[in-house]
């Protein structure tokens, strides 16, 4: 099979010829800069530069050649513009704390307080105040809450969807030409076309000089209970902008495009919820059956739903919402154990993800650990098809190389090819 036929398998729920996998696709299955700098050493691949294309978490890029090494079979649509109005483009030299140089965005353009933290701003200008802080010797940006005093009077829906818009001709000329490259490479093509629904990554706005509405995340949980008509105002019209978006972009690439990550909302914690389950059918079901319903009556794209946590208790609401595919399925929160996933609604719902825990096993166990984990969890998600591997989440910053390389060494041999890694594994 060709990668693309392989994913396409899987998203079937039938059984490819080799378990695909993704690294790289999605702001949520990727892997640290640093991480990718240190693959690339390791396995001796050509000495070059990182390109970090998503500068809240730091993710690095993944070229071809690491790609095809470790047996990738998806490919992302990149956007040209990364959160905190990074364009990516005119690349230039950035050196980490950890004395890391990589490529940044020509417009990622950065201050250092009192502390030696490093602040970002919005669109790189120096002259707005910062949206994001990398604290001293840490690895990647945590947002810096802006919320402004407002009277309750005030409060405009509007406000609270000034970062989303209908396309541009350059932006779909731009999308267009990212789907036909990504096709052309012969892996399943991946890219992200959603809106926020309240995507706590996306509440601060911090790609917004001066962000309005209310950019508090404590504020925006509270507010789902205190102010539900404003924010299903604001889910209404971030929906409607995102079924144009989907429209005007299926006439411009058809059938190119084979997943389409919808939302990555955060539903679950370690041991619970965010919200009630009749708080998600009454407030978010209606908005992600409105874009899953236009989706699959209008393409062929396959739908990615990403929660962290555990949200084994929304999983048939997911379902009845009509995503194909749950992300990152994250094995270590109660509820979430392999098995009982996979028996319970493996024939309804692709696993994308769980392959390894990053939390402890993959941060902090050997290499012998993962490969058990790794090969257990494929033998479970990958019974009749349903399943690409992938880890719970981005792989983070000062995992082992040792253990990175364990890990997909691990999951080519429940291929039954053990590939390029073979000789790095012994």
């Amino acid at each position: 099979m060709t990668s693309r036929e392989r994913v396409l398998t899987a998203l079937n729920h039938r059984v490819p010829d080799q378990v695909p996998i993704d690294f790289g696709a999605t702001t949520v299955t990727g892997m640290h800069a640093t991480c990718v700098a240190a693959l690339r050493d390791h396995l001796g691949l050509e000495r070059r530069l990182v390109k970090v294309y998503e500068p809240s978490q730091f993710l690095g890029w993944i070229d071809d050649d690491l790609k095809q090494v470790l047996g990738i079979d998806t490919e992302a649509v990149a956007p040209h513009k990364a959160n905190y109005g990074m364009m990516l483009d005119s690349w230039k030299p950035y050196r980490t704390y950890q004395g890391l140089e990589v490529l940044v965005p020509g417009n990622f353009n950065v201050t250092v307080d009192q502390n030696g933290d490093t602040l970002l701003h919005p669109g790189g200008d120096t002259s707005i105040p910062p949206s994001g802080r990398m604290p001293a010797g840490g690895y990647f940006f945590d947002a810096i809450i802006r919320q402004k005093e407002f009277r309750e009077e005030e409060l405009d829906p509007a406000d609270n969807v000034e970062e989303y818009g209908l396309y541009s001709d350059d932006d779909l000329d731009y999308l267009e030409n990212s789907v036909r490259q990504a096709a052309a490479t012969g892996r399943a093509v991946v890219g992200k076309f959603g809106s926020g629904f309240g995507d706590i990554a996306t509440i601060p706005g911090v790609s917004l000089p001066n962000p309005r509405g209310i950019r508090d995340v404590a504020e925006w949980y509270m507010s789902i209970s205190s102010r539900r008509d404003y924010v299903d105002a604001v889910f209404s019209r971030q929906c409607d902008i995102m079924l144009e978006n989907l429209r005007r972009l299926h006439e411009r690439v058809g059938s190119l495009i084979d997943v389409a990550y919808l939302c990555g909302t955060d539903f679950g914690t370690q041991t619970s919820t965010f919200c009630s389950l009749r708080t998600f059918r009454e407030l978010w079901l209606p908005y992600y059956r409105r874009v899953n319903n236009w989706v699959h009556t209008n393409t062929g794209w396959k739908t990615f739903k990403h929660s962290c946590g555990s949200v084994v208790r929304f999983i048939d609401s997911f379902i009845e919402s009509g995503f194909d595919i749950l992300n990152p399925v994250q094995i270590s929160a109660a509820g979430m154990q392999p098995e009982t996933l996979k028996s319970t609604y493996g024939d309804r719902l692709v696993f994308w993800g769980g392959g390894v825990d990053t939390q402890q096993t993959l941060s902090f166990g050997g290499p012998t650990e993962v490969r058990d984990q790794v090969r257990r969890h494929c033998e479970i998600f990958a019974r009749k098809g349903g399943y690409v591997f992938n880890t719970v989440h981005n792989v983070q910053a000062q995992t082992p190389v040792e253990n990175i390389v364990a890990m997909i060494g691990a999951v080519h041999e429940f291929q039954g090819k053990p590939g390029p890694l073979a000789a790095a594994l012994r």
